[in-house]
């Protein structure tokens, strides 16, 4: 029996949407325009808008869940990840959901273990020149990934058909960084001593990582997205010699169907042809001037970039800051906009607040 005809879902507007979309979905292209618009870099009005955790602790529709669910439970099972990612699509009219997921699950596959806590993910043991060999072969690691296939199968056939629906992986240094550190906060310094083992890590983990995007694209996600958190923490010519061939080599095969965010990264990091022609677009953070970002990457979409702190102040004066925010781009051409946060929604921020933001992008930009 096909998701969509299972009255098991918890969103109280989940079952009346899914039985509309079963009688009409094979009537209608699946995707969203507007995103389907940015991604091909069409002339558009309207940007699409979708963030960063939009499915997440702020949201109600989450916590209900997670009362009742571990964290491991909502991703490890494709109804009630499907479940989760739809919630903010319903409450706030995203025109994109995104996979509910982690970034950390191709180290569990590698045989690291994961725990989810009070205090955070914990990794069983840490990256060194001594645990290296303990790292499980990629066809001994890939079953344990074959539920975020399943999840991604789930959302899709949940959602309706004029709603985009994205895949995400975690980037190479990103993983090298949390298996060795257990965090990506600070200055990283043991992962960068540790440099000279990163290669030899992503010999095992880059072809991982592969088959993971080919899978969520061949279940039904039209992009897969690479979060780089960690990347801005390197200095421009490292992340140029060490993380980018890593790139390149997921780009090869799927590069029209991956996007790439780093948080932290400044032009002198992105310079590389890579980013302006190996990617489907390029998801930038709050850091950046998003004039300069519609300039340098003149193909494809351009993601972001609204500050995700901004979120956290009172109504008055985040309409204030987000009229200002959008004020420059009125008169700039938008082409291949994906309207979102330069990173994702933090814990606490006010529901209404995100419906704000939804609406006033809709408004200022008809």
């Amino acid at each position: 029996m096909g998701l969509k005809n299972r009255e098991i879902f918890c969103h109280p507007g989940v079952n009346a949407w899914a039985r509309e979309m079963t009688s009409s979905a094979t009537k209608e292209q699946v995707g969203n325009a507007r995103f389907q618009n940015a991604l091909a870099r069409r002339a558009q009005a309207t940007p699409p808008i979708w963030l960063m955790r939009q499915a997440g602790r702020y949201h109600k529709h989450y916590q209900a869940l997670r009362a009742k669910y571990s964290f491991m439970d909502l991703c490890k099972r494709p109804e009630l990840a499907a479940e989760v990612a739809l919630g903010p699509v319903l409450d706030f009219d995203f025109d994109a959901a995104i996979l509910f997921s982690d970034l950390l699950f191709p180290l569990e596959a590698l045989g690291m273990g994961l725990e989810y806590t009070d205090h955070g993910p914990q990794l069983e043991w840490k990256l060194s020149e001594n645990t290296i060999s303990q790292l499980r072969s990629v066809e001994d690691a890939w079953p344990s990934l074959l539920f975020q296939g399943d999840a991604v199968r789930a959302t899709r056939e949940l959602l309706p058909s004029g709603r985009s629906l994205i895949g995400f992986i975690g980037g190479p240094w990103t993983l090298f960084v949390y298996a060795v550190e257990g965090t990506h906060k600070g200055a990283l310094s043991e992962s960068k001593k540790l440099m000279t083992l990163f290669s030899e890590f992503c010999e095992t983990l880059t072809p991982l990582l592969a088959r993971n995007i080919e899978m969520q694209l061949n279940n039904g996600a039209e992009l897969v997205m690479i979060f780089d958190t960690a990347a801005g923490e390197l200095a421009p010519d490292i992340f140029e010699t060490e993380v980018v061939p890593q790139l390149q080599a997921l780009s090869t095969q799927n590069g029209s169907h991956i996007g790439y965010y780093s948080k932290g990264t400044q032009p002198a990091h992105l310079r590389h042809a890579l980013f302006t022609d190996g990617f489907a677009g390029i998801g930038v953070d709050h850091r950046w001037d998003l004039h300069e970002a519609f300039d340098r990457f003149p193909n494809g979409f351009v993601q972001g970039n609204f500050d995700q702190t901004l979120l956290l102040c009172d109504r008055d004066e985040l309409k204030r800051r987000l009229l200002r925010y959008l004020e420059p781009l009125v008169n700039h051409s938008r082409d291949g906009w994906v309207c979102g946060l330069g990173h994702g929604v933090l814990p606490g921020t006010p529901e209404d607040n995100v419906k704000l933001f939804v609406d006033t992008i809709r408004e200022r930009f008809k």
